[in-house]
């Protein structure tokens, strides 16, 4: 039984059809954590991988150890974790923790096609900001859950902002899978956007304010 509905494929395969270029995945899951939403990602991602023939998926458990150096070189510490990378095996910085449902689905879909066309959604003066002015790593966390619909907004300019800069991660994560890191980081509305653990921000605002604050986490 496939989790995306067929009425639905048809509509993702006219996306994909956009995709000028392979869009490479690594996906990451646990037998120890989350393990039914790692399965259900994975089931997802293989799904999606049946529309085209331009986006590619490599799978590998977090617990077994002979995952470590995969893990390490992408700087993945739990799952289920989807890293999106170049034909290369180049991280893009794009990333999401815990399964990409509801609002976030179609997130996970534009990423993806986006990824296959080179394109992003940032404004010219917010990329031109971004690469002359960020010289240290930026690592930027959205925390998000499913039913809400002004989380995509705040993941997807973060998830341009690390498509457009190699020092910048983004990862989309969701708060009812990770609650420890949901409690550490005080989210109690979503979306809350945490940028190198000193910036914060909540609710969907627009790209130059988190522009702002990602210049703010480096200064």
């Amino acid at each position: 039984m496939g989790i995306i509905a067929e009425k639905d494929k048809e509509t993702i395969r006219d996306w994909f059809g956009q995709m000028t270029k392979p869009v490479h995945v690594v996906f990451f899951w646990s037998e120890a954590e989350n393990k039914e939403y790692g399965e259900a990602t994975k089931q997802i991602l293989e799904e999606l991988t049946e529309l085209t023939d331009k986006l590619h998926l490599q799978v590998y458990r977090l617990d077994d150890p002979a995952s470590g150096d995969v893990a390490a070189r992408y700087g993945v510490d739990k799952a289920p974790a989807i890293v999106f990378t170049r034909e290369d095996g180049e991280d893009t910085g794009v990333r999401f923790y815990g399964i990409p449902s509801g609002y976030e689905f179609t997130t996970l879909i534009e990423d993806i096609v986006d990824l296959g066309k080179g394109t992003h959604g940032l404004s010219p003066k917010t990329v031109e900001k971004l690469l002359a002015e960020v010289d240290k790593d930026v690592h930027i966390q959205v925390f998000v859950t499913p039913t809400c619909p002004y989380c995509p907004r705040a993941v997807r300019i973060a998830h341009f902002m690390a498509m457009v800069h190699p020092k910048i991660r983004a990862d989309m994560v969701e708060a009812t899978e990770f609650p420890e890191l949901a409690s550490q980081y005080n989210v109690y509305g979503v979306p809350k956007t945490v940028i190198n653990d000193v910036e914060e921000q909540e609710g969907a605002v627009p790209e130059q304010v988190v522009l702002q604050k990602v210049l703010a986490a480096i200064r």
